[in-house]
């Protein structure tokens, strides 16, 4: 596998924000899209290395640290931490790093706005992969994330921080043992200046969250301009997030939608089970198949 490249671009408020690349083989046709791979809510761009370690080489993969997030800088207004501002943080990010075409692999709060980037940069895409994540969240899952993001977490060891993030998520990742917690603690702790590990991520950044709620409407319309994409819908089948009847609701309104529903996994699949990568494989398969001269496997 390609080694992973550190890439860095400025925001439009002055923040030096992280990105990491896997570049494409040299043979690989230079028309093929990007894998722009989104995290989730306090999630970073390390949450898609297993990904990257299969598909590097035969595509550009491209995985973001959001702002206050992993190696990209932290706000200094914590109310920027909201979708708006990242959209722009990715069209900047688009920008310099040349991406003209491109498949969104989007986990939770990424897909959301992977979603959103219907809006401005919708003749670019090539594709779009929704983990566990929709036009329609369920409100328990939401007061759920609420309830969690931001608080804090402080061990003297990795294995203490994986213990302790087995316990709070047990219910998520129930067949998990205690080598998959410890990597799940490295994607989403770091080792502080004082020796303790810690979340990585700006704990503000749950201030905008937690605000009252405006009745926002569900994004339908940004789904359905979907339309004509090859389009994956992965659900874990113990989501709290995603439910059966939303998931069928997109079915309805995008006909050709691929769904997978992720057995013994809560919010969200991380991207390593073997129906994922199944799916995911048939998804770039298909993307493959829209690009005339691109050949027709996905890896």
């Amino acid at each position: 596998m390609t080694s992973a490249q550190d890439g860095w671009y400025w925001s439009a408020d002055g923040l030096r924000l992280h990105y990491l690349e896997w570049p494409n083989a040299a043979n690989t046709p230079p028309d093929r899209p990007t894998l722009l791979c989104l995290p989730g809510l306090t999630r970073t761009a390390r949450d898609f290395e297993a990904l990257a370690a299969r598909l590097a080489g035969h595509w550009r993969v491209i995985a973001v640290d959001l702002r206050g997030r992993g190696d990209s800088a932290w706000a200094k207004d914590s109310l920027t931490y909201v979708p708006l501002t990242y959209l722009l943080d990715l069209g900047r990010l688009i920008e310099t790093a040349g991406i003209t075409r491109f498949v969104v692999i989007g986990n939770s709060l990424g897909g959301q706005l992977g979603l959103q980037l219907t809006t401005g940069h919708r003749a670019a895409m090539a594709g779009i992969i929704l983990n566990d994540c929709g036009p329609d969240l369920t409100e328990e899952g939401l007061a759920r994330l609420r309830a969690n993001v931001g608080r804090g977490g402080n061990w003297p060891t990795w294995v203490h921080a994986a213990r302790d993030l087995a316990a709070r998520n047990a219910g998520i990742y129930p067949s998990w043992q205690l080598p998959d917690w410890l990597a799940f603690a490295r994607r989403l702790c770091r080792l502080s200046a004082s020796g303790r590990i810690v979340f990585d991520y700006d704990p503000r950044i749950a201030e905008p969250f937690n605000l009252p709620r405006r009745d926002a409407p569900p994004l339908w319309a940004a789904f359905e301009a979907l339309a004509g994409l090859p389009v994956l819908s992965l659900r874990g089948a113990l989501s709290d997030i995603v439910s059966k009847a939303a998931q069928a609701e997109m079915q309805t309104r995008l006909p050709g939608l691929r769904c997978a529903t992720i057995s013994g996994v809560g919010h969200a699949p991380s991207l390593a089970e073997p129906e994922v990568v199944t799916a995911v494989d048939q998804l770039l398969a298909a993307v493959l198949a829209a690009q005339p001269g691109n050949g027709s496997t996905a890896a």
